[in-house]
């Protein structure tokens, strides 16, 4: 078996190959620090299954999955987090993932979720099962937040979190001109004014 470990953080990485290393002795396990990295290692193929963050230097987490299922639908991708499932458990699944974990599960969970993922199928808490039932049934019901797109919603964490437009910037890669573009968005689709808008409602729905 084959597994890719993908975190910018070097101890994160590490103790997840100890964990995986136990638990199957004869896998192979290799590491990357960013999305780019990832996708290269991906299109050189031989992968049975991906474990990526969300937050990572330049293309995020959700963008590589989206990449990955383009060019391999069949390879099953595990997000692991440090964001709570209410945040981006449905957004991962939306976008092609396998499964959502947060980082402070067990290690077992992420055994458990990668045994579930080698089989086709997928891994979802029963809180993530009931808000996808939920959302089938009744669309109208969203949050402001929720009809965002997985960019905007980064950008608007972002701003709740302090972080000015150049600092965003830098954080995502991306221009300063085309963050404001972003900023823009979020406030008119969110029927906003100012950051501390932003901010509030980030605050009152545990966002940041």
């Amino acid at each position: 078996m084959h597994i890719l470990i993908a975190d910018d953080h070097t101890i994160i990485r590490k103790g997840l190959k100890q964990i995986l290393s136990d638990e199957f002795p004869s896998a192979v396990i290799e590491e990357a620090e960013d999305g780019e990295s990832v996708l290269q290692k991906v299109i050189a193929g031989g992968w049975d299954v991906i474990i990526c963050d969300l937050n990572m230097p330049g293309r995020s987490g959700l963008e590589v999955v989206h990449e990955i299922k383009k060019h391999f639908p069949a390879l099953p991708v595990l997000i692991l987090s440090m964001h709570t499932e209410e945040q981006y458990a449905i957004r991962s699944l939306k976008a092609g993932a396998s499964g959502y974990l947060n980082k402070s599960q067990a290690p077992q969970e992420l055994v458990t979720a990668i045994q579930l993922v080698l089989q086709g199928r997928k891994y979802i808490t029963a809180a993530t099962a009931e808000k996808l039932a939920i959302e089938m049934l009744d669309n109208s019901g969203k949050q402001p937040h929720e009809l965002l797109s997985d960019r905007e919603f980064d950008v608007l964490k972002l701003i709740a979190s302090g972080k000015a437009v150049s600092e965003i910037a830098e954080i995502l890669c991306l221009g300063i001109t085309t963050i404001s573009t972003y900023r823009a968005r979020v406030l008119a689709k969110m029927n906003m004014k100012t950051n501390s808008e932003l901010t509030r409602y980030a605050l009152e729905n545990k966002l940041v």
